[in-house]
């Protein structure tokens, strides 16, 4: 399990559009906003952090899996990112190749990392 997850952004107002938008579907919202680090979640702590990027350079892709209550969920998550403009890396689908009922979609963030919404339940009736 995840506790809280945080990563570095080179535009924060960018990434807290993005976050704020594409969580919205899965009941996360900004939570603490320290102006350098800001912090999101599903009340009632923030559980994922994104931060002045001030370290190192280059770049390494993070991958970011978010739980979805259902597969529709995804779908709005996919649709919110896609609707920002996010690149898309794969289209809501079951990945059989990880379990039969795992439903995912895949875009990148402002930054270049890999952001996924995910449901572990089959498709309900």
């Amino acid at each position: 399990m995840i506790d809280h997850l945080g990563i570095q952004c080179t535009d924060m107002a960018a990434s807290a559009t993005f976050y704020e938008t594409v969580l919205a579907p899965l009941g996360g919202v900004r939570m603490m906003d320290f102006g350098v680090a800001i912090g999101f979640g599903v009340p009632p702590e923030p559980e994922f952090w994104i931060s002045e990027f001030d370290s190192g350079e280059g770049f390494r892709e993070s991958h970011i899996a978010f739980k979805a209550a259902d597969r529709a969920t995804v779908r709005a998550f996919f649709d919110a990112a896609v609707g920002l403009g996010a690149e898309v890396l794969h289209e809501p689908r079951v990945w059989p190749e990880y379990h039969p009922n795992y439903y995912g979609a895949f875009v990148r963030d402002p930054d270049g990392n890999n952001v996924e919404a995910v449901c572990h339940l089959p498709e309900e009736d």
